[in-house]
């Protein structure tokens, strides 16, 4: 799972991940298109997230395409963040901020 943190760390690599949801099975050339950073630099990303497993490389011809693979993020989901019912979240927020306007009008 640290692979997974340390992929999804970066911003660049997040980017990458928000366009293969947006559009998945893109080339290195259609992922380079709409990003100022160099094509080496987006390898270099890529092959990180191959091995953090939040990509899947599939060869077609010539043509490397790179998929999405939500598993690893489900699974972060369900360990860190799934265990917090949404429910009680929405309660505490509302008492945080009920308590914050009483607090501020005394």
């Amino acid at each position: 799972m640290d692979s997974i943190f340390k992929a999804l760390a970066d911003g660049s690599r997040r980017t990458l991940l928000d366009r293969l949801f947006l559009r998945n099975g893109q080339t290195l050339n259609e992922l380079c298109g709409h990003l100022d950073t160099t094509r080496q630099s987006i390898t270099k990303h890529l092959q990180l997230l191959e091995e953090a497993g939040l990509i899947v490389v599939e060869w077609q011809g010539r043509n490397k395409r790179h998929y999405l693979n939500a598993a690893p993020i489900a699974e972060i989901y369900d360990r860190w963040i799934g265990k917090f019912d949404r429910l009680r979240v929405e309660a505490l927020q509302d008492l945080k901020k009920t308590l914050e306007v009483k607090h501020e009008s005394e």
